[in-house]
């Protein structure tokens, strides 16, 4: 596989924390700007944005906790030239559950489809890490 098609979907799931991160800062702008939050309720702590605002606090700093471990293998699947075509297509399988999550988590916040697509990632991201230790531990690396 070439590195384009291995760290396309990197680059989109960076994509989806920086628009994730333009939501929320449009969302909080617009709460502060109506006066229905004020800076002192918010200084030291999330606790107090409206609802709609914390779901996508929320479903921005997910974006640090599960996609650290994808971002972790992709450059260990890189350097040991085991990210081959099954490798790119859970990788956008798992950047598609992602987005679906973090959908969910800003507009709906349906609870259950919101975990069942989190789940989704986790199986996704769980097999991927099982395959590439596999060929790790039972192929020799290449020069």
């Amino acid at each position: 596989m070439t590195v384009q098609a291995i760290l396309a979907p990197v680059f989109v799931q960076v994509l989806l924390v920086f628009a994730l991160l333009i939501v929320m800062g449009r969302r909080r702008f617009a709460e502060i700007g109506a006066g229905r939050v004020r800076i002192g309720e918010i200084a030291l702590g999330e606790r107090n944005w409206p609802a709609r605002v914390q779901a996508t606090a929320n479903a921005f700093s997910n974006q640090f906790e599960l996609p650290v471990l994808f971002f972790a293998l992709v450059p260990l699947a890189l350097y040991t030239r085991k990210a081959d075509l099954l490798f790119v297509v859970l990788a956008w399988v798992f950047v598609a559950t992602r987005v679906v999550h973090a959908t969910i988590f800003v507009t709906s916040n349906h609870v259950p489809s919101r975990f069942r697509a989190y789940m989704a990632g986790v199986a996704v991201l769980g097999l991927m890490w099982l395959v590439f230790a596999w060929r790790i531990l039972l192929t020799p690396l290449g020069p």
